[in-house]
Parts: C-alpha cells; sequence; structure tokens
C-alpha cells in the first residue's frame, strides 16, 4: 500500500460520527474505469487524465455524497456514480455556458436514466444550488481557472470568492474538495487565465487557504516538465498534455 494511500486510511479512522469517512477506494475506482459500458472516447481520456491516481487521493468512496462543480460533459461524473454506488450520489453542476458546450455529450451520457444517481442542474454561477454541510466531497477539473475569466460576449464575470465560499459552506466538516487544473507560470497569478487557460498553482493554494480551506495533499501523476507554460491549453503542441497539479483541500472539522 502506498504512503499517501496508509495516511488517507489512518486520516479517515480518526473521522467519526457524521463527518464523513476517508479511506483509499482503489478497487471501487478500477471497477468503475473498467465499466464495459463507457465510451471509447472517456477510455481515450483515462490514459491523458489519470482519474486513478486522481481520485484515489480524494478518497471518495460509497455512500458520498458529491458535487462536480463545472462537471462539463460529466466524465468524472459517471466514473463517480459507480464509485459512490447507489447509496450515494453525484451532482453534476454547469452554468449556461458550460451546457451549451456540453449538451452533446450529456445528451448520450444521461440517456434514458443510466446514471440514475446522477443529478444534473444547470445553475447560476451566484447559486449553484448547494445546501448547507451536505457535501462529503466535491471537485472542480480544468475548471478553477474560469472563476478568473471573463468575456463580456460569452462568458459573465464571476465572483470567484463568493462561487468558492458556496462550495465551502455546503462541505460537511472534514469533507474534501478536488482540484485539477492547467499550470501558469509561478507568480503569475490569474494573469494567464483568459490568454492561456492557466492558473498559478501557488496563487490556487493561497486563495483556496483563504476561504477556509486546509490544504491536504497534492500529487505529482499530471506533470509535465517539458511543458513551458507559456502557450494556451488549446494550442496542439500542448493540448491534453498540459502541466496540471493535482490538489486535495479539507475543510477543518469543528
Amino acid at each position: 500500500m502506498r504512503t499517501a494511500q496508509i495516511f488517507l486510511f489512518l486520516a479517515g479512522l480518526l473521522l467519526s460520527g457524521s463527518q464523513p469517512v476517508f479511506a483509499s477506494s482503489e478497487k471501487d475506482i478500477a471497477k468503475a474505469l473498467a465499466n464495459p459500458e463507457r465510451s471509447a472516447l472517456d477510455r481515450e481520456r483515462d490514459a491523458r487524465d489519470k482519474p486513478q491516481q486522481v481520485l484515489e487521493l480524494a478518497g471518495f468512496k460509497k455512500g458520498m455524497l458529491i458535487a462536480d462543480v463545472f462537471g462539463g460533459g460529466g466524465y468524472y461524473s459517471e466514473i463517480l456514480a459507480s464509485v459512490v454506488g447507489k447509496k450515494g450520489n453525484v451532482m453534476l453542476i454547469n452554468n449556461a455556458q458550460y451546457d451549451v458546450f456540453t449538451k452533446k455529450y450529456l445528451a448520450t451520457r444521461l440517456a434514458d436514466n443510466r446514471l440514475p444517481n446522477v443529478q444534473y442542474s444547470v445553475v447560476p454561477n451566484d447559486n449553484l444550488g448547494l445546501t448547507a454541510n451536505s457535501l462529503d466531497g466535491a471537485l472542480i477539473i480544468m475548471s478553477y481557472h474560469d472563476l478568473f475569466y471573463d468575456d463580456p460576449e460569452g462568458w459573465p464575470k464571476i465572483d470567484n470568492v463568493a462561487f468558492i465560499d458556496q462550495i465551502v459552506a455546503a462541505l460537511k466538516p472534514g469533507g474534501r474538495f478536488l482540484i485539477v487544473d492547467h499550470s501558469a507560470k509561478s507568480d503569475s497569478g490569474i494573469s494567464d487565465s483568459k490568454a492561456l487557460h492557466r492558473i498559478d498553482e501557488q496563487y490556487a493554494i493561497a486563495e483556496l487557504k483563504a476561504r477556509g480551506l486546509q490544504w491536504v495533499g497534492a500529487i505529482d501523476v499530471l506533470r509535465n516538465k517539458d511543458d513551458q507554460r507559456n502557450l494556451s491549453v488549446f494550442n496542439p503542441a500542448i493540448k491534453g498534455h498540459t502541466d496540471r497539479f493535482v490538489h486535495v483541500y479539507q475543510k477543518p472539522e469543528k
């Protein structure tokens, strides 16, 4: 058992009562990824995004309620639907702008109630529809930088502080928040969030700590030292192979 997995297991033992318990769910994740009903497109993405390792770090498991915020076409939501099982639920949340771009993927993914424990909603940025202290976990994958992006013609400016505060308030004490995003150059802050769709990792850490979350850990599985972090993530020269950080934070226990 890897060191990180041992840490998660021991941390889980310290939690009690109604608080979420985190322990390694590697077998459940592997089973979810091996599901023959998953699309060829999702399986292709697995090789790039390493969901096995990423979700092991988060420690989400059966029976949990997880919010997949700005979850787009639902790639992670489908995996998590299997991981949390029949007694768990996944909230797949998009705003109107994301919904426009992901309709074709969601139409297939959610057709005929094939993922009955996934609830899809399109919500305004200032009201994500989350209940206080209800979530065992949340995640935002390659979309955190979008909180600092604005385009009057297609993406209204988001109050990033209020947005994250909604998620923090919805997490149970001890609940975890998983973030994966494209790294910008060091000390660049949010300056590359629009042109390059990247964000400075240290800026993200500072902002999330400022919102009251505790740092839990990170893994380097999506790092790419050859990415100079000076190209847009959509540039063919780097698309799908950007240097990405994987972080997990936790709401303090009372």
